[in-house]
This record gives C-alpha cells, structure tokens and sequence, in this order.
C-alpha cells in the first residue's frame, strides 16, 4: 500500500506553503518511488489567488478594500478561476504521482470531491456535484472549490473546504468565475461550532479510503517538514555550524515596515497577460520567483521572458524558481515570446533564462534565436537580456552578444564575502569578469556582426549598455556594498540596480536585516557619483523592474 505522509502547517503565508509544494513536488517528479504527501494549513495572511482562467474583472473589491482588509492577489499555476483562501478555511496540497494511482487528470480531481464529499457526509452534510463545473457543493450552495496543477504527470495545489471562516470576504471576487454562485460554509450549515482540527483528522481518513494510502503523519510544521523531505532549511548566515536557525524573515505583511507595505495595484491589463501568457505556454520570472511587483507589472501589460524551462540546475538559496533536471528547449519559444512581445505591443522586451549548465553552450543559442525572432517581428523595439554567467564560457557570451540586444544584464547579487551561502554554484570574479567581457568585446576593443545594427544606421554607432543588479539586507556591509559597486563599475558596468532582499518562504536564506529609506539614497548617490549612467535603487527594486525607464537613462524609485 502506497504511503501518504502528511503534516498540519498549521496557519502558513500562501508564499510560504507554495515554496514547500515546490520543493515536494521536485522531489516526486525525482523519484517513481516517492510517497504522496499531503499538507494541511488555513493561509494567513488572508489571498486572493488567480487560477489560469482568471480575469481581472472577476475581482470586484478596489485595491483600497483588500488593502484595508489585509488581503493579498496572487497569480497561481493551478487550473479555475478566481478563489478566497483565509483563517477558517482548510485548504489541503496533495502532491501526488498519477502514474502510480492509476488516475488521470479529470479522475484525479473527481477523486479529490469524492474525497470531500464523503468528509461532509461525517458530519450528517449531503454533498454533492454539479455538472460541468469543477468542486463540491451543499444544496446550490459551493462549500468546496478545487483547481490543481499537473507536471510530469505529478499533481499538486488542490482544494480549498469552507469550515468555519468569514464567508463575507468572498463577497470581493465573482467566486471560481461562476457569475451568480453562492458560498456556505460547514459551520453556517450545521449552525454550530466546528472543530477544524477534527475536520483535518476526518479529511485524512478520506484521504486514504478514496486513494488506498497509509496515511503516516508528521509533527509540527514547516520546519519539521522541510528537514524530513531533505528540502533543507537555510541556516542564518550569523549562524553557521548549528542546527538550522528559524527565519527571522516575518511570515505576514503586517509585520514589514512601513516602507515596505503598499497597496494592492489595479488591475489593469492583468488579466490579459495571463491569458496571453496561458495561451503561448510561456513562462515569467514574474511568476516563477515570486517577484512582488508581478501584480504592477501585468497590471501594466509587462512580463519577463523566461525562456528554456521553469527548472533551474542551480540551487540559489534566495531564488524560488525551482531546482532539477530540466526539459530540452522548446523549438518554437523564441517565436512564442516574439508573439507575445506583439500582441503586448512591448516598446522594450526583457528576456531572461534559468541557468542551464546541462546545455553545452549554457543556453546561448536559444538566447540568441529569441533576440532575433523579436528583432525581425518588431525591429523597433528594444531588447534586454538578463543571462546566467554560462559557466564563464566566452564563446557563449559572443553568442547572445552577436544577435545585437540593446543591454546585457548579468546580476552580480550579492557580495563576495556572502557568495557560498547564497549562491553557491556561482563565483563572485566569474561574474564581474563576463559583464567586464561583455563591456569589451561591445563597442571598447571589438566589433561584431550586430543583427540589430542597421536600426541604428541612421542614429549614433551601436553601443551595447551592460547592467547589473545586487540585493541588500543579507547580512551584508555598506562598506561591501559599496567595494561591489566599485568592482562593477571596474568591470564597465553602466546600469546598477539595488533592492531589499525578501526571503521567498521560511526555506530561503533569511533576511538579516531591512535596510532604511535614507540608506536607499545614499547608495543611489553613491552609485551616480561613481558613474553609472542609470541607477534604479529602492525596497521593491529588482533587476528587470521598469526596465524599460530605467534604460532610458531615467533614476528611478
């Protein structure tokens, strides 16, 4: 019999429980032999989360009520529509290998509302179905919503069981899309008080009768987790030598400073990015990382490329794009972000990549097909590559440098001191030593035959701009940020970005320390009075933020 490990998280942050998923869900894919898991939590902070059908309009609530509410949007990889996760609500993650249960796609979903289904008839509550539609329902009344996620044929995300929580909220969005649909909740059914505790053990017990499990169960919560599925947490860097220290990064919102909470932008063309983005089965690192101004930037129309895959062969301690072996490149991915790049109508296209050490050439060539497919669909446009450091290979470099991107960005991250904790794989010198390659062989000692060069025939000598990015608040010194900037600007760097570090989940190296408003400015001085040409600088700065002002020469935050 098939094992089902499961844990209660307890209340967990959304970021935080998708983190744990991920890692599980590498794992599973890894191994045919993996047991199924199962992790039970209630999210707290309150989420709003968009499924891949999602629209924009299928949020009713202004920015200004979720904010005033405490509650937070974010994009999702599952399949539905739009859902409210909360404190009274027991969302459970089943990350499960169909192959091994025998279950397709649609069987397994049908699995997981007869699992639900059979949990309310425990408590005296007839559920049912509804034809056509996806979840389980009391009466014409939804209790349960469902929208999960399939990769390699491992399933994860899951369902969500109203129990006891404040069903006002779903007031704010047109819920799972369904125009007119009603929401209950098991304790407004039964008109008592519900133990969501005894609904966990139930929901369980479902568990195992629907899919034969053995249900083997795990004490405590993330932590405990994390260390048994070899997920790792990441001890504080002040720390090193002891057992794995807890994360001093803050699991809600309300708990960041004041400078670094904001409300929730509009928005705006949100909606469409994501369908288009669906639509060319094109990845983001937007979504992939977990980037906080995802929202603004699809509310504006932007996205960053991220091409050959969603799995990266490194294992960056900051970064929450997931780690394992990679599939091959797709072929037609380069017209795909062309497409998108039109269809966006994109005055400036970023396009960036996991790191590929499994490829031969890093991923150059794959670089280099997508510049020039966006080139001859949009030959004004301007294009901005964010590059891996290719294992410091050269003739790589030339190949992404000889399809003619406008700017060529490499991120240095962090300082030297900090570089075998945080990313490990990388070197600090292998780094500064591509973007001063870069910064040589364009426009300083060599030329190259530039596909873009005639765009610029009638307009100055093409000269490519190199740009890089580093995140404080890692235990870092002013002083060390200060020699990092200097190196770079050694290297021929001309475009700095520099923002907060925030740990993606409670797995991810911590935060040691927010780094003020005032200390933002007086690097941003610093960075200009060293020379370079652009500085973007602030809490919520990352490396392909506005990338287009910020190229434009333009100062920002």
């Amino acid at each position: 019999m098939s094992k089902l490990i499961y844990s209660d998280l307890g209340r967990e942050s959304y970021e935080s429980a998708l983190a744990i998923q991920r890692r599980l869900l590498e794992e599973v894919k890894a191994d045919e032999n993996s047991p199924a898991y199962l992790l039970l939590l209630e999210h707290d902070p309150p989420v709003i989360t968009l499924g891949r059908s999602a629209g924009s309009e299928h949020i009713l609530a202004s920015q200004e009520q979720l904010s005033r509410e405490g509650i937070e949007v974010r994009e999702s990889a599952r399949g539905g529509d739009v859902t409210y996760h909360g404190p009274g609500q027991l969302v459970g993650y089943p990350i499960i290998r169909l192959t091994r249960s025998g279950r397709t796609v649609r069987g397994y979903v049908r699995s997981l509302e007869e699992v639900i289904i059979r949990l309310l008839g425990r408590f005296g509550l007839s559920a049912r179905r509804r034809e056509g539609l996806t979840g389980v329902w009391v009466g014409d009344e939804k209790i349960a919503a469902i929208g999960v996620a399939v990769s390699r044929w491992v399933a994860w995300h899951g369902f969500a069981l109203n129990v006891s929580m404040d069903l006002s909220h779903f007031d704010f969005i047109v819920p799972c899309g369904i125009d007119g649909c009603k929401v209950t909740s098991m304790e407004r059914l039964l008109a008592s008080e519900v133990s969501i505790q005894e609904v966990k053990k139930q929901l369980v017990e479902c568990m195992a009768e629907v899919f034969g499990f053995e249900p083997v169960g795990w004490a405590g919560g993330p932590p405990s987790l994390c260390q048994r599925t070899k997920v790792g947490l990441r001890p504080s860097l002040q720390n090193q030598g002891g057992p794995p220290a807890q994360p001093t990064v803050p699991s809600h919102r309300g708990r960041f400073p004041a400078w670094l909470r904001r409300r929730i932008p509009p928005a705006g063309r949100s909606g469409e990015v994501r369908r288009l983005l669906a639509d060319l089965k094109l990845e983001t690192v937007c979504s992939s990382a977990n980037c906080p101004n995802m929202s603004e930037c699809f509310g504006r129309g932007t996205a960053t490329f991220m091409i050959l895959g969603s799995t990266c062969t490194r294992s960056c301690r900051f970064c929450a794009v997931p780690t394992g072996k990679p599939t091959q490149p797709r072929e037609d991915e380069p017209a795909a972000v062309a497409e998108a790049s039109e269809r966006l109508g994109l005055k400036h296209v970023v396009i960036t990549s996991v790191t590929r050490d499994d490829l031969s050439d890093g991923g150059a060539g794959h670089f280099a097909k997508t510049i020039r497919a966006v080139q001859t669909r949009l030959p004004q446009t301007t294009i901005e590559v964010l590059t891996p450091d290719f294992g410091g290979d050269e003739a790589a470099i030339d190949t992404v440098l000889s399809a003619g991107p406008d700017v060529f960005n490499h991120n240095i991250e962090t300082v030297p001191r900090l570089y075998s904790h945080v990313r490990p794989q990388a070197r600090y010198k292998r780094s500064l030593q591509v973007l001063k390659y870069a910064t040589c062989r364009l426009g300083r000692q060599a030329h190259l035959p530039y596909a873009n060069e005639q765009r610029w025939a009638s307009g100055p000598a093409y000269r490519l701009l190199t740009k890089s990015g580093l995140m404080v608040g890692l235990g870092e010194t002013n002083d060390e940020i200060r020699d990092v900037m200097r190196d770079l600007r050694e290297a021929g760097c001309d475009i700095l970005t520099i923002g907060q570090y925030l740990a993606p989940s409670s797995e991810h190296v911590p935060i040691e320390r927010f780094v003020e408003p005032s200390e933002f400015d007086a690097l941003r001085t610093d960075a200009l009075e060293m020379g370079f040409s652009a500085v973007a600088v602030g809490p919520f700065v990352r490396s392909s933020y506005r990338a287009e002002e910020v190229f434009k020469k333009q100062a920002v935050l």
